[in-house]
């Protein structure tokens, strides 16, 4: 694998191409767009009884391991494979290796529907798979590149993967627990990776799309705001005191408060892909504090839970529309069905947070409406961002 120049440009590609595996975003942000609405619409008929469970995962468990492991994961991966590029200068998959690696990513989903003619054992092998091929894929581009900063990302998609096995290990029953541990560590996990690359982009983005606005970063804060979120990750996998975890995630909601304050501006708010990310990260902060009171039973742990699921969905929905416009040479300037979408997606979860919390007697209502909400949102995405992930870029670049 050759360093190469991303920018050169000697035979234009035609812009009609098909080009679904050109770079990793592509066909991930699809994959998670269909998923998004794929797995909240079956989660739905669980409820309303329309539909079995999972019988591998069990009717429970399946539908947070599917948000993490399918959604979560194929927008990080996306993502990855696209800024690893960028940050290296090497080319990360494209063609049919990345095909095969969304291949494997997509089986994981399929497969555990089908447990009733499909072995447990594959089953497990397949969705395993998939974490530590995107990891050595990643670290092979960073380690040509000497980028060696940039491995954290790989560490993290290994913790992802240990998680992930200690899940399938009591599936299997191979262990008689382990499966609420992995669970927990891997979406404390996914929170890493977004608080991360929300520190990276969220800047250079409010700069850019918004002039005249002057984020600020304070490198003590910027500290505190990581730490404190892997400290958390370590306490509740080694010592989940009670009020040492309150403690952890108090600390983290300010932290990442304050980290959101040196970052707004006012002129975010006439930007939609600059509103929606800052709204996500909001959402993380308020998560964080949820959390803690969670800890101290003072809320219930499932509102905590969704408000975090909150900024993982709006951060996850702003960076696709923003990255895919950006890779595929288009203005940066959303959709006007995508400001729908990114409203959307925030009320649907402003009812899935809020309402349980005050009229705990309509906490079915609050999740089904969220769940129309958020389907919704996602089904703008994909009707608005399938021609452009699926074809060249407008400038007849590679990408």
């Amino acid at each position: 694998m050759a360093l190469i120049d991303i920018g050169s440009l000697k035979n234009p590609i035609p812009p009609d191409r098909f080009s679904l595996f050109e770079l990793g975003f592509r066909p991930f942000f699809l994959g998670a767009g269909f998923a998004a609405i794929g797995l909240m619409l079956w989660w739905l008929g669980i409820l309303l009884g329309v539909v079995p469970g999972s019988s591998y995962y069990g009717v429970f468990a399946w539908h947070p391991h599917e948000m993490v492991f399918g959604f979560a994961v194929a927008v990080i991966g996306g993502f990855l494979l696209t800024a690893a590029r960028n940050w290296t200068g090497v080319q990360t998959l494209k063609g049919p290796a990345l095909a095969v690696l969304a291949g494997i990513w997509l089986l994981g989903r399929i497969l555990p529907l089908l447990a009733e003619i499909i072995p447990s054992w594959l089953i497990a092998l397949v969705d395993i798979a998939f974490l530590p091929l995107l990891a050595i894929s990643l670290a092979s581009v960073m380690l040509r590149a000497n980028k060696l900063p940039q491995l954290i990302f790989v560490a993290i998609l290994m913790t992802m993967f240990a998680a992930n096995v200690m899940i399938h290990l009591q599936l299997l029953g191979i262990t008689d627990s382990g499966s609420r541990l992995g669970m927990s560590l891997a979406i404390n996990a996914v929170v890493l990776v977004i608080i991360v690359m929300a520190g990276r982009v969220l800047p250079m983005f409010t700069e850019r799309g918004a002039p005249g606005a002057m984020p600020r970063k304070w490198p003590w804060l910027e500290k505190v705001a990581i730490s404190s979120v892997v400290i958390l990750l370590i306490v509740e996998l080694v010592y989940p005191s009670v009020w040492l975890v309150a403690l952890v995630a108090g600390v983290a909601a300010l932290a990442h408060g304050l980290r959101l304050w040196g970052l707004y501006s006012r002129l975010v708010w006439s930007v939609p892909l600059l509103w929606v990310l800052h709204l996500g990260y909001a959402w993380m902060v308020l998560g964080f504090g949820l959390k803690a009171l969670a800890m101290l039973e003072l809320v219930q742990p499932a509102i905590a839970a969704h408000a975090i699921v909150a900024s993982i969905s709006v951060l996850s929905l702003g960076m696709m529309s923003r990255v895919s416009l950006g890779h595929t040479g288009r203005p940066l300037v959303a959709a006007s069905a995508m400001a729908w979408a990114f409203g959307l997606l925030n009320l649907g979860m402003c009812f899935r947070v809020f309402l349980p919390l005050f009229a705990p007697d309509l906490a079915l209502q609050a999740t089904v409406l969220s769940a129309m909400m958020w389907m919704s949102a996602f089904l703008i995405f994909v009707i608005v961002y399938v021609p452009i992930l699926i074809r060249a870029r407008v400038d007849g670049q590679p990408g």
